[in-house]
């Protein structure tokens, strides 16, 4: 299994927001950004939250796990 994401999907239906505006609002570079779009970054769970914030979404909306068929593994976290 891997880890993928949905980010570049929420940028450009969220009024095309750039890659740079995301970076600055959430302290990172654009090229962080870049690379977790690409899968070749897997974010810190502490990003993934305050990218996740920023969207006003929970980060199982964004991140979500891929198996070995290519199929997606969504997963929500129940509290008790």
């Amino acid at each position: 299994m891997k880890l993928a994401n949905d980010l570049k999907k929420f940028r450009e239906s969220r009024g095309s927001i750039s890659q740079e505006a995301l970076a600055t609002a959430v302290g990172v570079s654009r090229q962080t950004i870049i690379s977790i779009e690409k899968g070749k970054f897997i974010p810190s769970a502490f990003l993934a939250l305050k990218i996740a914030k920023y969207f006003d979404t929970s980060v199982e909306d964004i991140f979500y796990l891929i198996d070995g068929q290519n199929n997606k593994i969504r997963w929500r976290v129940k509290w008790k």
